[in-house]
């Protein structure tokens, strides 16, 4: 599988932020001097928290009313299968018109989901088919909020402080997944899922308060693009067309569809095998996030995006999650998801920024689409397969092919390129530390 050759439009390229040395280390929250993402990122902390806890009591609750694995990977279905059909036309509509108003629609409507959750919830009348419907409803909000979101970055601080800005929304994501789910784990212990509901839908008022709030004179904004037939299909050329943003689009969809649903996953290790229950499960999601957010921060430190980079660390999460089936106890367990943590972030945020600065701007929002159709998307059908195949094979082998797919693909990937002479790999058995490692092919 090979992207056909560039097209004329993918010479129109936003140039990639290329430095010869690591940036110093008072220049890793330099995005945070602009006072617009000061504020967006604030609030997004907030909302992050409580997307976290959300989710954890969401999985929880399904797990704890059906009893099923199954249910839970059926919710992450009803959750991404939106994005996965619908997705293209979110990157449309933030192509056409303001992000900062899409957002702040999306966020109000999110909003208004998690009450809906959070009244059913506390008055003991949720049920699973609730969450199933509400969760399919969100995953249409997300249809318009995430192509939105990602452009609306590049509008808040310009393209010199992209790549940094990625990488703390990365780290802020992973912030908030330290500490929303080992609070969304007590708080489910202590006085049910319900509050966890609640709590996001004060955030995302909060979220809508921080974009009132942002200056639109300050924004770095790009003439929208006019309504014309085939701006979806050019999008797809465009991407097909560059290998930075085919290749960890490929790479990402077998992320998704396998390693993505850690959490449907660390569920069923919580309950099944460890019984370590909802404060078990927390903590697993918040070890996870400890690990990603040292390697969100760690991409802030890399002087060049590489692709080799980014299919490099996908495999390396595979390998961890490989690992992972073999844990004997809930200590091994814990401390390998501190290591899958910082792989998948590795991947995630090196891959959207390389994604991001090899697209046009004028053209980004739906180049974006695609990206996370096959992100998101990827989940939901990755969520209940993997749910099934930890409920009737057994979760120790579902954690081994969540984590062999993705290193199959990226070994494949890597032959692949090194065939059409881009890369080769190089062995090196004097260093414990890298004896494996890939490099660009010579020129002849």
């Amino acid at each position: 599988m090979t992207p056909p050759p560039a097209t004329q439009n993918a010479a129109l390229t936003a140039p990639i932020n290329i430095v010869a040395t690591r940036p110093p280390w008072n220049q890793t929250f330099s995005s945070l001097k602009i006072r617009n993402y000061r504020i967006f990122a604030s609030a997004n902390l907030v909302a992050v928290i409580a997307v976290w806890m959300q989710r954890v009591a969401q999985d929880w609750m399904v797990l704890e009313l059906s009893g099923s694995v199954t249910a839970v990977g059926i919710t992450v279905f009803m959750q991404f299968i939106p994005s996965l059909v619908l997705m293209p036309l979110g990157g449309i509509l933030a192509d056409r018109y303001s992000k900062r108003l899409i957002l702040m629609i999306s966020q109000g409507s999110a909003g208004l989901l998690a009450t809906t959750m959070a009244v059913l919830a506390l008055t003991g009348n949720l049920e699973v088919w609730h969450i199933y419907v509400i969760a399919f409803v969100l995953g249409l909000v997300v249809v318009a909020d995430q192509p939105a979101r990602q452009v609306f970055v590049n509008e808040l601080v310009g393209p010199r402080q992209l790549r940094n800005a990625i990488s703390l929304n990365s780290s802020i994501f992973q912030m908030g997944g330290m500490i929303g789910p080992a609070v969304s784990g007590i708080l489910i212990t202590a006085v049910g899922g319900g509050w966890a509901f609640a709590a996001n839908a004060v955030a995302c008022s909060v979220t809508v308060g921080s974009l009132v709030f942002i200056r639109p004179e300050e924004l770095v904004k790009m003439a929208p693009a006019k309504r014309s037939k085939g701006q979806l299909m050019e999008g797809v050329r465009y991407a097909l067309s560059k290998p930075t943003i085919f290749w960890p689009a490929v790479m990402a969809g077998f992320f998704a569809v396998f390693g993505l649903s850690l959490a449907v996953l660390m569920a069923a290790y919580a309950n099944n095998v460890f019984d370590a229950g909802a404060g078990g499960y927390g903590l697993l999601n918040t070890l996870v996030a400890l690990g990603a957010l040292a390697g969100a921060l760690a991409s802030t430190r890399i002087a060049v995006l590489r692709l080799r980079t980014v299919i490099s660390a996908a495999g390396a999460y595979g390998i961890v999650l490989m690992f992972a089936s073999l844990s004997p106890n809930m200590v091994t367990f814990g401390a390998v998801m501190v290591v899958a943590g910082f792989a998948s972030l590795l991947f995630l945020t090196n891959s959207n920024q390389l994604v991001q600065m090899s697209t046009n701007v004028l053209i980004r929002g739906r180049v974006m689409s695609l990206y996370i159709m096959v992100l998101i998307g990827g989940q939901a059908l990755g969520g209940p397969l993997m749910g099934w195949l930890a409920e009737h094979v057994g979760v120790q082998w579902a954690m081994l092919v969540a984590g062999g797919m993705p290193a199959l693909a990226a070994a494949t990937i890597g032959i692949t390129l090194a065939r059409r002479g881009q890369l080769r790999l190089r062995v090196n058995l004097r260093s414990l530390r890298q004896p494996l490692f890939i490099v660009p092919r010579a020129i002849q």
